[in-house]
């Protein structure tokens, strides 16, 4: 046969059967790591229903099995965290706790549209470049002539520290590090590296690995944890006013610009000595960060009307609820307006705004919808799952029950130590909303037993879990800084430590008292 033939096989075909080289089952393949891993939440689940006994009901039994489920697969990423955070939509019918139809609304919550929202607005914001645009413009201006390393660094880490405020703070450290590394890149590398460039190289990488997770804590949308607290209270404490974008921020920004300064001030003291600016003048100049803004060229049509809608959503949350007596424009709609609703406002016009320079394409695309993290906003449904459940199952009552030891503890004393414990089990489950999940509807119920506002071991616990520090597996945003090749984990955790306490003396000094003035956390406490 020809090989132009039809009839002629696209491939070789030989009739003689090769014995396989290995056999196509194995039972030793299946026992893994992984596999353990995996058969471990359907362990401790069937441990936990057939021999742990406390006083509660079914329910409540059934719903601490599933918790002990759920986060085995969360703390070993046994199985992909999304597909984690879907496990409540069939083991809550399962076991009784709750019907479908209850458990998904928890994964369409106002909280869930102000995330998805804001996120398209981030892929805008990705898509047109502005962030470089942004980045590049405040940085020129904090160089100086000749460089001043320590004024720089305050300019890349308060840049950055701005961004995270709107975005994500992982997208925010994805979006500054390679502006940080474009600067680096005018460096001498290698064996000629002087001392004092290497510091100024580790000082710049830490400050944007850093200063984006603590730019996250000034807003309600800068981090998934406060959305997270948020929807939890909001879910423990129906009657109270729920935390809306304008309450948080006021608490928030100031705890987050203190914070911010303890790590330009920590950088400074460990890594910028005396000689750098003569060390790093032959290389970086005001003129290197102006040639790269004008590469971008003027700014186009698309860029003027995201940021106008950026701005926009911003003016609506700051405005929607201004004071007792000043109502702001969410008394229009009598309340029934959330935050989420101006997210998904503003990232509905996006997709209705022509773009000038593509006739009949608006501003965004649908596809580039694909690269929403979907993970993310699966995990705040699960937690927000989550929280309901340990509530209607009656799991809430006896955990207060088991927390009558905490009555006679002084608030000041043990608020410290909720943050400290929940910035310590942070470093090591490497997500802070699963931390956050893990550790908010606890702290509820021990609010209850002390017989204090919940939001005053809520806020500490929630912060506690956004200071991860000290290790690259931490937050996925420490990965980001830890790829670079720059910094090493002994440069991490000598500053991450100091960090650390930073932030929780800042908050213990705070929260008592900004924070009682802001939430009105004053009622009830003893």
């Amino acid at each position: 046969m020809s090989a132009d033939d039809p009839k002629t096989p696209l491939l070789p075909i030989d009739d003689r059967a090769e014995p396989s080289s290995s056999s196509p089952f194995s039972l030793k393949s299946l026992v893994t790591l992984k596999t353990l891993y995996v058969l471990l939440g359907p362990i401790l689940c069937a441990i936990i229903c057939l021999f742990v006994k406390f006083d509660g009901t079914v329910s409540s039994r059934s719903m601490l099995a599933v918790l002990a489920w759920v986060f085995s697969w969360w703390l070993t990423e046994a199985v992909p965290m999304p597909i984690t955070s879907i496990a409540p939509l069939f083991l809550f019918p399962l076991f009784g706790i709750s019907s479908a139809d209850t458990v998904a609304h928890s994964y369409m919550d106002d909280v869930i549209t102000l995330v998805l929202g804001s996120f398209i607005l981030v892929l805008a914001v990705e898509r047109y470049n502005i962030h470089r645009r942004l980045a590049l413009n405040i940085t020129s201006r904090f160089c100086g002539e000749p460089v001043n390393p320590p004024l720089l660094l305050l300019g890349i880490c308060a840049t950055t520290f701005f961004v995270s405020m709107w975005m994500h703070n992982v997208a925010s450290a994805v979006m500054m590090m390679p502006v940080a590394t474009g600067i680096l890149h005018r460096l001498p590398t290698g064996p000629i590296q002087s001392t004092h460039v290497r510091s100024f190289c580790r000082a710049v990488i830490l400050g944007v690995t850093y200063a984006a997770p603590i730019g996250g804590m000034s807003t309600l949308t800068g981090t998934g944890v406060n959305l997270i607290l948020a929807a939890m209270y909001k879910g423990s404490s129906p009657e109270a006013d729920s935390i809306g974008f304008n309450t948080w921020f006021f608490f928030g920004f100031p705890l987050a610009v203190s914070i911010f300064f303890a790590l330009w001030a920590i950088l400074c003291l460990l890594y910028l000595r005396r000689g750098s600016s003569q060390a790093l003048a032959p290389y970086l100049d005001r003129a290197h960060l102006k040639r790269e803004l004008d590469l971008l060229g003027p700014m186009a049509f698309a860029e003027k009307m995201v940021l106008a809608v950026f701005g926009m959503m911003i003016a609506l949350w700051m405005t929607r609820s201004i004071t007792e007596d000043i109502p702001g424009w969410g008394a229009l709609f009598h309340g029934r307006a959330g935050d989420g609703t101006v997210s998904v406002l503003m990232a509905t016009l996006l997709f209705i705004i022509p773009n000038k320079k593509q006739k009949g394409e608006a501003l965004m695309d649908w596809n580039e919808c694909k690269k929403l993290p979907w993970g993310i906003i699966l995990l705040l449904g699960a937690g927000f799952a989550i929280a309901d459940g340990v509530q209607s199952s009656g799991l809430a009552n006896v955990l207060s029950g088991t927390l009558d030891f905490l009555e006679a503890v002084p608030y000041l004393a043990i608020a410290p130590a909720v943050c400290l414990v929940s910035a310590i089990i942070t470093e090591f489950i490497t997500s802070n909303d699963a931390t956050a999940t893990l550790v908010l509807p606890l702290l509820i119920q021990m609010a209850k037993t002390m017989h204090v506002h919940p939001l005053l071991l809520m806020v500490p616990g929630a912060i506690g879990s956004q200071l991860a520090f000290m290790l690259p597996t931490a937050t996925p945003s420490n990965v980001v800084g830890f790829m670079t090749g720059h910094i090493d984990i002994p440069n991490m955790v000598k500053t991450g430590i100091p960090l650390k306490i930073a932030g929780i003396v800042i908050l213990s000094i705070l929260m008592p008292t900004l924070g009682t003035f802001v939430f009105g956390t004053n009622h009830g406490v003893q």
